[in-house]
């Protein structure tokens, strides 16, 4: 099929946008219920499965953003944090109306926290979390709008010690 056989069909599905992120996780239903849990998240249609039940393809929304979830397989080129020694290769950042509210509840849903939740010299009150599954999550309000001089002098501060 070429571009003038998809007339009238919208190239990028109304429910995403150019850049959707999909994080590789080990087990994928157990993810899905923890995004529920700490985040919110609605799972989006049916969860698309292989013939051995690994999760191929599944869709959360947090917020107004979808998130693709798939599971990592030894024999394939995608691979979890927790078969990559913890190490991750991106951080989503979450932005909250009330970022302490949705903090709290993503750590009372077994969230672990990396960087505690505070007020950071750039105008945001933010931390980081790991979840179960090893993602690392960035969980952020912004609070103030910093001018660029004071955002320099504030950086200069805070990168001396």
């Amino acid at each position: 099929m070429n571009a003038s056989q998809t007339r009238g069909v919208n190239p990028v599905p109304d429910r995403l946008r150019t850049v959707t992120p999909r994080l590789v996780v080990r087990d994928g239903a157990a993810a899905i219920a923890f995004y529920g849990r700490a985040f919110g998240a609605e799972e989006l249609g049916e969860r698309f499965t292989g013939p051995n039940g690994e999760l191929i393809h599944a869709e959360i929304r947090i917020g107004d953003s979808v998130v693709m979830i798939t599971e990592d397989n030894a024999d394939g080129p995608l691979a979890s944090p927790g078969r990559l020694g913890g190490m991750v290769t991106c951080v989503m950042s979450l932005y909250w109306e009330d970022v302490d509210a949705a903090w709290q509840r993503a750590v009372r849903a077994g969230a672990e926290v990396i960087f505690p939740l505070e007020d950071q010299f750039y105008g945001e009150r933010g931390g980081r979390l790991r979840d179960p599954s090893g993602q690392q999550w960035m969980m952020s309000q912004h609070i103030e709008d910093v001018p660029p001089e004071e955002m320099a002098r504030r950086a200069a501060a805070f990168f001396s010690g």
